[in-house]
């Protein structure tokens, strides 16, 4: 069993729709990905974690945190943060809020996130690269070094080429066009 082939027919089978959906971006899509149903089931986690590490161990990201705008970068933070402590090499999650806080600490930014961390900033699906830019912009107000991005699916519309431009490089676990291959 290949674990990406599991992870994009997980994805086709509960995540992807066919119709005409506005997405979170304002655009007018066929394709509708809600990848939430996958990132936060049991077996997506599982895969997830697994392929997440080990798309940072391969490209060589020695991150010390992951995380997001919640709520989509929240389970796959969470997923690759827990298969890193399995793997003995721990790396903690946060979660960047879309607001601050209006009591309390009133922090934009929370979890077991520290100033000067390397951080891969972290995306569910990618579509015009904004939510990614937002948590990169909050993690370096904060003194944070982003190294990267990670995402589970890239929709192929653009979101890469923009956090690239920002100096983000991206990696994506997959992509609309391979989820949409097992689709029946």
């Amino acid at each position: 069993m290949n674990p990406l082939d599991d992870l994009q027919r997980l994805l086709a089978k509960r995540s992807a729709r066919r119709g005409t959906f506005t997405l979170s971006s304002g655009r007018e899509s066929t394709l509708y990905i809600d990848a939430r149903l996958t990132t936060m089931s049991p077996e997506g986690l599982v895969l997830i974690g697994q392929l997440g590490l080990a798309a940072l161990v391969k490209a060589g990201w020695e991150a010390q945190s992951v995380g997001g705008l919640t709520l989509g970068a929240d389970p796959v933070a969470y997923a690759i943060s827990y298969a890193s402590a399995l793997a003995g090499h721990p790396i903690r999650a946060f979660t960047v809020r879309k607001e601050p806080k209006a009591h309390g600490t009133q922090r934009l930014i929370e979890g077991p996130f520290h100033p000067g961390d390397r951080v891969v900033v972290i995306e569910d699906v990618i579509t015009t690269g904004a939510s990614a830019l937002r948590a990169a912009k909050a993690v370096r107000a904060e003194g944070a070094q982003v190294i990267g991005a990670l995402a589970v699916v890239d929709r192929d519309e653009g979101g890469r080429a923009v956090l690239e431009q920002d100096g983000i490089p991206v990696i994506a676990l997959t992509s609309a066009s391979s989820i949409l291959a097992y689709m029946s």
